[in-house]
């Protein structure tokens, strides 16, 4: 994946003009996979009682379900399980726990941050670097 991103980098460097129209050939299951082995195992899980360990059991067969909906734009996020958190001066603050699947797809995020960077550096404005 890293190579990718930095064939998007050096294209953006060499053509600042470049428009990108999609980045959806980038989300498939290497990338999901890779986000996938950073994540830790040891997170509360959310409302569905699936931790990343249970995940990884049917692990392929979870990613390329996961990127058919992504791609199909039917992917829909469970709702978050809201727990309050004791603070030190005994007030309690909300903590949203999202469900392990949740998570992986906000962590795609992360891993695709360096083109992100690389489109707000040209366009100043990551909402109008993808026309």
């Amino acid at each position: 994946m890293t190579t990718k991103l930095a064939r998007i980098a050096e294209l953006s460097a060499q053509n600042p003009n470049m428009v990108f129209t999609s980045i959806s050939h980038m989300i498939n299951v290497e990338l999901l996979r890779e986000c996938h082995n950073k994540m830790d195992g040891d997170k509360a899980v959310g409302i569905d009682g699936v931790t990343k360990e249970e995940y990884g059991k049917k692990l392929e067969e979870n990613l390329v379900e996961l990127v058919r909906r992504l791609k199909n734009k039917s992917y829909k996020p469970q709702p978050a399980k809201r727990v309050e958190i004791p603070k030190g001066n005994g007030k309690t603050r909300p903590l949203s726990i999202y469900c392990y699947e949740d998570k992986l797809v906000q962590e795609r995020q992360w891993c695709l941050s360096p083109m992100w960077y690389t489109f707000r550096q040209l366009s100043r404005n990551r909402n109008t670097a993808l026309s």
